[in-house]
């Protein structure tokens, strides 16, 4: 949607909610007692994917991206689901909804004579509520038709809990309304949607101040699609305009300093990024608790640099003040504690000790499939490093198995030519390399060269090691295509 219209419509979604809430309100003010519970059914068509995705989340946790509208009615949600069976790209799908609102502040409301269609009795549910998965079921014998049992999440549900707190922390909400929003687009992945609404902000301020900010933003979108490039032009726009609006010391210096060092850790200039970020780490350490999780986050940045330019004891000192501080400062399962355990795991393997490693990518996944969506880029990663692992370890089909799985999340989640992609296809070429299927190995790693040459400089460290990988391939088809014909 156009990030212009996207605002213009956020007064209606707007008052939406709150006519929800305030009837809400109104039905259920003195709700106490646990014989209130109820049953809505919604029926409607889901993709293959997307099907495949929820019955892979069963006892999890899922939202729609809209308000929800349900019916107390069976056989009416019942005949939307079943038309959607007869389409044969789409499973037809019977939400039966367990609602308990003595248990749950969550804002729905029962139209009654307001709704459009009187005889479904529709009850309304706000954008993004948030439902518990239980159980799965055919209907009938045709497989295109399932019953998918979810609940109404209670308020004292903790994975919900510590899953709204880590976003409300991510999201800024110390900051203005559409910024905020931007903040949790980039959070959510839908980065072109966060770039309208910047595009939109941009246009409608005159403050040097407000506009660096905005720039910040940009330039952190364009680095998470992968155009780093024009992130580096963005962050260089915010770093002149907020030094002109901030001391020296300020926390949003920091923040840009930060930026443009991961832009250029991403680009393989690593003592750039070394400078950026230790311009980041002086400012925090003057201005900053000695737990704060920004000093965390400055930390794993320094390390992440070590680990590159192969220093791995530097890494694991910086990697452990990280971890160290997290420990003191989130809950346990909270998502920067995964990315500690996952960078002490990556250091491990690189230093040989692959039992250690595992054992720190395992609690990294645990994690990760607890707080993040089933296709978030970060499962990816770990995924990615599992394969690693067992590659090492010369478990090629366990490796394959890890690094396919990186692959399918990725294509769904990052731009056609985004660096990460370009390893997935270099690291399932070595396998079949290794397995000594080299037609196969040709095809990824030449994949692999095409991508990372739109993507990253000539000269960058991946796109070199990709070029030898498929050199190597090709220098084993070549000798095998000699022995063949000899």
């Amino acid at each position: 949607m156009d990030g212009d219209v996207l605002v213009r419509m956020g007064f209606f979604v707007t008052d939406l909610h709150r006519n929800i809430e305030q009837l809400h309100k109104e039905q259920f003010v003195n709700t106490t007692s646990s014989s209130l519970v109820f049953t809505v059914y919604r029926g409607q068509g889901l993709s293959h994917t997307d099907f495949g995705e929820l019955r892979s989340t069963i006892g999890g946790l899922m939202s729609f991206n809209s308000f929800f509208s349900t019916s107390m009615q069976r056989d009416v949600s019942f005949s939307y689901a079943k038309s959607n069976a007869d389409n044969p790209k789409l499973v037809g799908i019977l939400f039966t909804i367990q609602v308990d609102p003595s248990q749950s502040t969550t804002p729905f409301a029962l139209l009654g004579n307001r709704g459009r269609f009187l005889q479904e009795n529709e009850v309304l549910f706000s954008m993004h509520t948030v439902f518990r998965i239980h159980h799965i079921k055919v209907i009938g014998t045709d497989r295109s038709l399932y019953e998918v049992d979810i609940s109404l999440t209670l308020d004292s549900d903790e994975e919900l809990c510590t899953l709204t707190d880590y976003i409300r922390r991510e999201s800024h909400l110390d900051g203005k309304g559409w910024t905020r929003l931007g903040h949790l687009l980039i959070q959510l992945g839908q980065h072109d949607k966060a770039k309208a609404i910047y595009d939109t902000l941009l246009n409608q301020t005159s403050h040097d101040s407000d506009e660096g900010l905005i720039y910040h933003q940009i330039g952190r979108v364009r680095y998470e699609q992968g155009l780093f490039q024009e992130a580096i032009t963005f962050n260089a726009k915010s770093l002149v305009l907020l030094e002109k609006s901030f001391p020296a010391n300020h926390p949003h210096l920091a923040s840009s300093y930060n930026n443009i060092g991961s832009v250029y850790d991403s680009m393989g200039d690593y003592r750039k990024a070394l400078e950026y970020y230790e311009k980041t780490l002086s400012i925090e350490q003057h201005s900053l608790p000695a737990n704060h999780p920004h000093l965390a986050t400055s930390y794993n940045n320094i390390g992440s640099v070590y680990y590159s330019m192969d220093d791995y004891r530097k890494a694991l000192e910086y990697y452990e003040k990280t971890l160290s501080i997290r420990q003191q400062s989130l809950s346990a399962n909270h998502p920067n504690i995964a990315t500690s355990y996952n960078n002490i795991g990556l250091v491990y393997k690189n230093m040989g000790d692959y039992r250690k490693a595992l054992e720190y990518y395992e609690k990294t996944l645990s994690i990760r499939e607890q707080s993040l969506p089933a296709n978030h880029p970060s499962i990816a990663t770990s995924y990615n490093n599992i394969g690693s692992v067992y590659y090492s370890m010369g478990d090629y089909r366990k490796a394959l198995e890890y690094y396919e799985k990186t692959l399918s999340i990725e294509q769904q989640s990052l731009p056609a030519n985004h660096p990460s992609i370009a390893s997935s296809y270099n690291n399932i070429g070595l396998v079949y390399y290794s397995m000594g299927d080299y037609p196969k190995a040709h095809f990824y790693c030449e994949r692999a060269v095409q991508i990372a040459k739109y993507s990253m400089s000539p000269s960058h460290p991946h796109l070199l090691t990709f070029e030898r990988n498929l050199e190597r391939v090709d220098n084993k088809l070549q000798g095998s295509s000699f022995r063949a014909m000899k």
